[in-house]
């Protein structure tokens, strides 16, 4: 059975980020610190806009996945000044879901994750944030941990969990 829960990461202290997830709405299950100040919660489902109302809370910039069967991803980052950014990750295997690709538009998405990377203090690499975000996994999650490395955070231990 695949992962159907989401994912918040946050410059936060994984306490603080547990707090302001419920306060969102996402009831965690666990939390973990990921080092350099970044701390992510993992939790059985997510509200709309939870990226936003969480950025606003932490006062820094938030990026959160939900996840579809472990099969599709659906990123939603926010930063406290207001930049959203939204993107899908394994568009061929949501086309199988009938998920319109058209709403979640690549281009788009690499503006804002550069623009999300760059108020984060964070050295974004553009080719693999593009790769991450066209390319095809087994496991939606793995997409994941390859777009959060080209936003220019460095999370091996993030969802150890298998999906």
């Amino acid at each position: 059975m695949g992962n159907w829960g989401g994912t918040a990461v946050a410059r936060a202290a994984v306490a603080e980020l547990r707090e302001f997830a419920a306060e969102a709405g996402c009831a965690v299950d666990r939390g973990e610190e990921l080092g350099g100040g970044w701390s992510a919660v993992h939790y059985p489902d997510q509200p709309d806009g939870a990226a936003a109302a969480l950025a606003r809370r932490t006062g820094a910039p938030v990026f959160t996945v939900a996840y579809l069967d472990s099969d599709v991803g659906f990123v939603e980052a926010a930063t406290f000044s207001g930049g959203r950014w939204k993107a899908l990750l394994n568009r061929r295997t949501a086309e199988d879901y009938e998920i319109p690709l058209d709403r979640f538009p690549v281009e788009a998405a690499l503006a804002g994750a550069l623009d999300w990377a760059a108020a984060a203090g964070l050295t974004a690499d553009p080719d693999g944030i593009r790769a991450a975000l066209t390319g095809s996994e087994a496991f939606a999650e793995d997409l994941t941990h390859r777009l959060l490395g080209a936003l220019g955070l460095d999370f091996s231990a993030l969802g150890e969990e298998s999906p």
